[in-house]
């Protein structure tokens, strides 16, 4: 996937997760609009991570597109 398609999948993302943290302050989330957040939220971590592999990559003289996505499980346990 290229930088620019990445970018403007986490846009996408973003405006979902905004419309749904939205809804959440009004009249609250259902079952299953929780669940998509939570998924949004992860599919963003992942999204970052990968762009930041991808700059990473170039910023040292290797392929960025040799960067992958990686499990939400390895990325959301990451420390900050």
């Amino acid at each position: 996937m290229a930088e620019e398609d990445i970018i403007a999948h986490i846009d996408e993302l973003i405006a979902e997760e905004h419309r749904l943290r939205s809804h959440a302050t009004g009249t609250g989330l259902g079952d299953h609009d929780r669940k998509r957040l939570r998924e949004v939220e992860q599919q963003l971590d992942q999204c970052w991570d990968l762009l930041r592999q991808r700059r990473a990559r170039a910023e040292f003289g290797d392929d960025p597109d040799q960067a992958h996505e990686r499990p939400v499980s390895e990325v959301e346990s990451y420390q900050q």
